[in-house]
């Protein structure tokens, strides 16, 4: 038997924390009585900074059952991986195990007993793999898997259709601390680490109630983030193109200096027009590029820590 702790990032989630609340800790109980989880195992909540009720709804839930509810309230709001590593990193201090799951439940939340048993087995990560995304909107579906398959033709080292539901032995989270990068993609991080690890099955349903916090400029942001933070492609395929560039240069110079000797120059106005127009195009995209990874390199250099604690209930 494990002591289990259940991480849940909360944002603005006061319309599903009471009702998760209750099935989690349902869950927990079956996991106990099937001789899985210590009577003690518990539900960490992260307050990343809400502006509703989530917080007082998490005391509340402490103050009922302070042995299988607990949370912590980060200063400000530190954005969706940064306030996993915060709840994993306090879970550990006091668990054997962690399992982290976003609030919604959207994630197959029995498919935990599954991965206590890939454990038991000698599994120190298993990974919570979706297998049906028809909950999901058609738009999220459609630009999940052209993201996945960009990172794998990127050289991003992920598992495929896998978020952020997961199980972690005690030293895999340990080892995860010794990570010190700011622009944090625990996705590509956590395959790094090394140790064993396996899938199980994840199927996707319906939110229950509210509305998800995870919007499209957010998502964009952190495949922004899996991709510099683990990527130097894109920097080689501006090369690439540059190289492209100067071969097309060649053959316009070539065109030139026949318009000029055939008397035709005039005519080749609409084309060099065209190329300068694609070709500055370009040139902004490449410093673009370039400038997404300068800028990472400024936000690491300042080693400012990964989030704050204001308030936590042990």
């Amino acid at each position: 038997m494990i002591r289990l702790a259940i991480v849940c990032p909360c944002y603005n989630e006061e319309a599903v924390i009471e009702h998760s609340a209750a099935r989690l800790k349902e869950l927990l109980a079956r996991l106990g009585d099937d001789g899985k989880v210590t009577g003690d195992s518990f539900v960490l909540f992260v307050n990343d900074g809400s502006r509703d009720r989530t917080w007082e709804l998490i005391s509340d839930l402490h103050d009922s059952d302070p042995v299988h509810f607990k949370g912590i309230d980060l200063a400000h709001n530190s954005g969706h991986q940064k306030a996993i590593l915060a709840g994993m990193m306090t879970a550990v201090k006091s668990a054997d195990a962690v399992v982290t799951v976003d609030v919604d439940l959207q994630d197959d939340i029995e498919a935990i007993g599954k991965m206590i048993d890939a454990y038991d087995d000698g599994y120190d990560v298993v990974y919570g793999v979706k297998v049906s995304r028809k909950a999901d909107p058609a738009m999220k579906r459609l630009t999940a898997v052209a993201f996945y398959k960009l990172q794998r033709k990127l050289g991003v080292e992920t598992v495929y259709n896998h978020a952020d539901f997961r199980f972690m032995s005690r030293r895999v989270v340990e080892e995860l601390g010794r990570y010190e990068e700011r622009n944090l993609y625990l996705r590509g991080i956590i395959p790094m680490i090394g140790f064993r690890s396996t899938t199980v099955d994840d199927v996707i349903s319906e939110r229950e109630a509210g509305e998800s916090k995870y919007t499209m400029s957010k998502m964009l942001t952190l495949a922004l983030n899996g991709i510099t933070s683990f990527s130097v492609k894109p920097i080689y395929s501006i090369l690439s193109t540059g190289l492209v560039f100067v071969l097309v240069a060649i053959g316009i110079g070539i065109y030139v200096l026949e318009s000029l000797i055939s008397g035709t120059a005039e005519h080749g106005w609409a084309s060099l027009m065209l190329s300068v127009w694609f070709v500055g195009g370009i040139v902004l995209l490449a410093i673009g590029v370039v400038g997404l990874y300068v800028g990472r390199i400024f936000i690491e250099v300042k080693r400012r820590p990964h989030y704050h604690i204001r308030e936590e209930l042990d």
